[in-house]
């Protein structure tokens, strides 16, 4: 567990390490912490990213990138639609023997 020690603004505004908003993501766009007041009076603050953090690989450029690739074949009739697996293990034998 790592302390660290920020001050109170006189509007309430605090300044995290730039260490600690680098390694949870809080320097990109959009990204929240959540405060939970405990009935202790414990204040505890938790990431929150517009993105879960194990869904982020999907918004990647490179992820991205090729999701586009794809809409322009579907667009383009590039593709087949089958109706189950049964169906696909028809359409995947029956272009084997063509």
């Amino acid at each position: 567990m790592k302390t660290h020690f920020v001050t109170v603004q006189s509007r309430g505004t605090v300044a995290l390490p730039v260490s600690l908003r680098r390694r949870l993501h809080l320097d990109e766009p959009g990204a929240q912490l959540q405060i939970i007041e405990q009935e202790d009076g414990r204040v505890e603050l938790r990431p929150v990213l517009p993105v879960p953090a194990d869904q982020r690989w999907f918004w990647t450029e490179r992820w991205q990138a090729m999701e586009r690739e794809v809409d322009e074949h579907v667009a383009a009739g590039h593709v087949t639609v089958v109706d189950g697996p049964d169906a696909l293990f028809e359409h995947l034998d029956g272009s084997l023997k063509s």
